[in-house]
């Protein structure tokens, strides 16, 4: 009779719990895209990101204030400011408290913004990948691997915070010059006069380190859940990305 012994088959990887999955985000990324496959849930890296969000946004009304805000955005657009001087005396004042307030609302619609933005991410990715490389990712696991590959951010909203915070209590940050929409230097667009060549400001901004981040992660996703190669995936989701920035810094050197 024969001695050789059957081969064991592997056990299946344990499900893996929402808070597991978040931290295997940031050490195994592999397998929280591999566990996407048995449930593409994705309200947990939403809840996270909306929250530390939120924070950020309150404490930059705290130390900065929506007007001011608001000011800074304007005077960053050439064109919205000349006409904004024009203005008579009141008519400024009503326009700039039709900006404070809107800045407030739609700061803290930061959650429904995020899940907008998300959504359509996931319907572009999902198209790029099926379409243009034959894969048969579902839209749902898409849109998951989209929200985790957002969590590094949440580093970058802790540090924004934290400047804002420290800089605010001692009295060491500059209200007029800060940029919400880049408020930390994690990006070579930060080190750049905001009011000097729109495109390539835009354009340097998209060399942030938690973008790059987020970018790898969703190769790693869309690979983990498709027979792409990782780094076929990864620089599928670089294009993609470039192509946005693109369009989005040329339509913002028109418009500003």
């Amino acid at each position: 009779m024969s001695t050789a012994e059957t081969p064991a088959i592997a056990p299946e990887s344990a499900p893996l719990s929402e808070s597991a999955r978040v931290v295997n985000t940031f050490i195994a990324p592999s397998k929280i895209f591999n566990d996407l496959r048995r449930s593409a849930s994705w309200w947990m890296p939403w809840l996270l990101i909306s929250i530390v969000s939120l924070i950020f946004i309150n404490s930059v009304g705290r130390y900065v204030g929506y007007e001011q805000i608001a000011r800074n955005a304007l005077a960053q657009s050439p064109k919205q400011s000349d006409q904004f001087d024009k203005l008579p005396a009141d008519q400024q004042v009503r326009q700039m408290q039709v900006r404070t307030a809107a800045t407030r609302y739609i700061s803290y619609a930061v959650p429904a913004i995020i899940v907008i933005a998300w959504l359509l991410m996931a319907g572009v990715l999902m198209g790029v990948f099926n379409l243009g490389l034959g894969t048969s990712v579902p839209y749902k696991i898409s849109l998951a691997i989209v929200a985790y590959s957002g969590l590094p951010g949440i580093i970058g909203s802790i540090l924004a915070t934290i400047s804002v915070v420290v800089g605010g209590t001692s009295g060491s940050l500059d209200r007029e010059a800060f940029n919400i929409q880049n408020p930390v230097a994690t990006n070579l667009a930060y080190f750049m006069d905001p009011m000097g060549n729109k495109f390539l400001y835009g354009m340097a901004s998209a060399v942030n380190i938690f973008i790059i981040w987020g970018i790898v992660l969703m190769g790693i996703g869309f690979a983990c859940n498709s027979k792409v190669k990782r780094g076929t995936a990864i620089w599928t989701v670089v294009i993609v990305y470039l192509v946005y920035k693109l369009i989005s810094s040329g339509l913002g050197a028109a418009f500003s």
